[in-house]
């Protein structure tokens, strides 16, 4: 088990943890700024495939959470560069609800002869007629890589179902494994640490999901927080094997965590000042 004692960042999700359809939940700029002021390194890690880093970094700083765009990670730019490095000019096949396509850098996009197809956020895009296709690719030894593995998001009318409902039929179908590069991949995390110049057992991610946010990042080596807000279900957190490190109503509490647990010496933040 890594000392996941020192804290020199925080790493933040943000659907169901800062905003909800893009409004702020209720005391998460507030947080965000003091955490800031501690002297803490920080990023924003998402699985959200619909807008760009920049168009993300707006709709935050709409909301009241001031961010700049090189803080957030999505997973469809650790997708482009995971792509770039393991199929390197190959032609590629974007099937994601949402224009991205400034955060795919590097690659070749060709909708008609693909040589990888990259699976991204769910939508009405995923229709049978797409869906049969990426079969038909795979079978014919096409890999396929998926942006990230989430089965849903929150929204102001209720939880969506998204592209990790689909692919284990997807390889059932295709006879082939998918490989999944954001959120719970452990990838996504170590490239987000990496990106604050900071090791893992130094950082805290905080998210809404138990599964893909906080287990995942404990996995990682993480410290793992999990808010009762957004995706959050009481019945899912009761029936989990293993337990989040803290659990706390919402990230309006988290800068109290800090520094509490700092007093109590069970999580010793580290002001980057030291």
């Amino acid at each position: 088990m890594p000392d996941r004692g020192r804290i020199r960042g925080v790493l933040y999700d943000i659907d169901g943890v800062l905003v909800t359809s893009w409004q702020e939940i209720e005391g998460a700029a507030a947080a965000v700024r003091r955490i800031g002021e501690s002297g803490l390194r920080r990023a924003f890690l998402t699985n959200t495939t619909s807008r760009t880093c920049a168009e993300i970094a707006q709709r935050l700083c709409d909301a009241g959470i001031e961010v700049e765009q090189g803080e957030i990670v999505t997973a469809a730019r650790l997708t482009a560069e995971f792509v770039r490095g393991r199929y390197p000019d190959a032609a590629v096949w974007v099937l994601n609800h949402g224009d991205i396509t400034a955060d795919l850098t590097g690659l070749t996009l060709d909708d008609d002869h693909p040589d990888v197809v990259v699976i991204g956020g769910a939508g009405p895009e995923f229709d049978h007629a797409a869906l049969s296709r990426v079969v038909e690719l795979m079978l014919d030894g096409v890999p396929v890589v998926a942006m990230h593995s989430g089965l849903t998001w929150a929204t102001a009318e209720g939880l969506r179902v998204d592209a990790g409902a689909y692919l284990p039929g997807l390889e059932a179908a295709g006879n082939a494994r998918i490989e999944v590069v954001g959120k719970p991949a452990a990838a996504g995390f170590r490239t987000a640490a990496a990106l604050m110049r900071l090791d893992p057992s130094e950082v805290l991610m905080i998210g809404d999901d138990l599964n893909s946010d906080v287990l995942a990042a404990q996995d990682a080596g993480l410290t793992g927080v999990l808010v009762r807000t957004g995706k959050f279900r009481p019945g899912v957190l009761a029936s989990a094997d293993r337990a989040p490190d803290h659990v706390i109503d919402s990230v309006a509490a988290l800068p109290e965590l800090l520094a509490g647990s700092a007093e109590s010496g069970e999580l010793a933040v580290t002001d980057e000042s030291e």
